[in-house]
């Protein structure tokens, strides 16, 4: 019996805009249809959502990554959160694949915002009772909403598709590019049964960084580069420039969210990495094409699918991870 047979109907899954596709992979997994909704844009440009069906009483879960453009992402997802909590929907959760100004968690200097604490605020007071994300930049963004927030990790996703090339890298050395995402890089370093290594990063600017020296020996090892996304390739490519001046064989990147920013697919392009995984949190929309030799998008459509299964009913989402580690979580 299929989970929207078990629920009697039950549950809802709607879908922003930008993440209809994800919406319907996570659906076909549980063998139900994705909630009928539809977002209109007024000539002004103001949104309004329509909820075109009965949710009354019902668990909703609304999937929309507020990636670029995030200001008019983020709004609609306020928005479907109001719609559903007028229409008397029982409990709404925000199912965010990219969680947009997760990189303003903090003061960089003074009189600047923590933006992310704002996003946090809003998502709670549009009517959100519970939020579902996937590798937030920031581990602590979790504390900065005022309800239940489960924390996804790409961890097995990227585990079985490196199953599948692992007799291809040889030996291997997982590469953090910076030392806050070590814990991370240390998780895919166990998992692979790999060495680990650190690249020294200073950041000039919000576009720009610089790569000093590398931690670690990689000389004639594949080295596999793992960061949390890939916003301008400043870092990545940074990285990939420094393993490589130090002897490795070949560099092969992993992230799960692919922002790719600017003219970031075109460094990405022609920098010396030799294939370049991320998953679909963010849709592609034409981004990809200068990479399309190196890129490899994995879906994360089942792993959201089992984590709505396990809070429909209560059930704890963190024993999905446990063979993988704790991640950033």
């Amino acid at each position: 019996m299929t989970l929207w047979a078990e629920s009697q109907g039950e549950l809802r899954i709607f879908a922003g805009r930008n993440s209809m596709e994800l919406a319907r992979s996570i659906c076909s997994h549980l063998d139900m249809p994705v909630g009928r909704s539809r977002t209109e844009a007024f000539p002004d440009g103001e949104l309004i959502v329509h909820i075109e069906e009965d949710v009354r009483g019902r668990d909703c879960f609304v999937v929309l990554s507020t990636c670029n453009p995030v200001n008019d992402n983020l709004i609609e997802l306020l928005i479907f959160a109001d719609s559903l909590r007028r229409a008397s929907a029982k409990r709404i959760t925000a199912v965010i694949p990219y969680f947009g100004y997760a990189r303003q968690d903090r003061k960089e200097r003074g009189r600047t915002p923590i933006t992310a604490k704002l996003v946090a605020n809003l998502i709670t007071t549009a009517g959100y009772g519970r939020v579902l994300a996937l590798d937030l930049h920031a581990a602590q963004i979790q504390g900065f909403f005022d309800l239940p927030v489960d924390h996804l990790a790409a961890g097995p996703v990227f585990h079985q598709y490196f199953e599948t090339i692992r007799p291809e890298m040889g030996e291997m050395v997982v590469v953090s590019p910076d030392v806050g995402n070590v814990k991370v890089a240390n998780m895919y370093a166990e998992m692979l049964s790999g060495e680990l290594a650190i690249v020294d990063k200073r950041r000039k600017s919000g576009s720009e960084v610089e790569m000093t020296r590398i931690v670690g020996d990689v000389r004639g090892k594949t080295v596999l580069l793992v960061d949390d996304m890939i916003a301008t390739g400043g870092t990545v490519v940074g990285a990939a420039e420094v393993v490589m001046k130090e002897g490795a064989r070949q560099v092969i990147v992993a992230a799960t969210h692919a922002v790719m920013a600017g003219s970031a697919a075109q460094k990405l392009a022609k920098a010396p990495i030799e294939r370049v995984i991320v998953t679909d949190t963010i849709p592609a929309d034409g981004r990809f094409e200068p990479l399309k030799k190196k890129i490899v998008v994995l879906g994360v459509g089942k792993l959201f699918a089992d984590a709505i299964h396990h809070i429909h009913y209560n059930l704890s989402v963190s024993a999905l991870f446990r063979k993988y580690g704790e991640s950033k979580r």
